[in-house]
């Protein structure tokens, strides 16, 4: 049986909640979703986390792809395992930053997509 025959369709957020269960195996901290369905047409989901090492963010990376391919999503490509600073792995529907501390706080990719979601909201309406 083929790997693509082996896989199973999964709603972004039943992939999210695996993801997400992943990371807490991994004891990733201050880990924010960030649900960004309907603004890009590449994936639903942004998940921001941090590993508080080199090696923890080497460590919650590979148990995420074990864990995804064992669900059945597929396999996730991965970018940033070299250095582990940050590593982005890229499920389909559900894409995770994974950093160290200070690079987290240097880059804030939160601060970004929060602030792409207040620009999409409808201004108030004055009374």
């Amino acid at each position: 049986m083929s790997e693509a025959a082996a896989e199973t369709e999964f709603s972004s957020e039943e992939a999210l909640k695996i993801v997400l269960a992943s990371l807490d195996d991994s004891k990733a901290e201050e880990t924010l979703p960030i649900d960004i369905s309907g603004k890009s047409p590449l994936f639903d989901h942004i998940v921001v986390t941090t590993g508080r090492s080199h090696r923890h963010v080497n460590a919650i990376a590979d148990h995420l792809l074990r864990d995804v391919k064992t669900a059945g999503l597929g396999r996730a490509s991965v970018e940033g395992l070299p250095a582990c600073d940050w590593v982005l792995v890229d499920t389909g529907d559900v894409v995770v930053h994974i950093f160290r501390p200070e690079v987290r706080e240097f880059y804030n990719i939160e601060k970004i997509w929060r602030a792409q979601e207040d620009d999409m909201k409808p201004a108030p309406a004055n009374a």
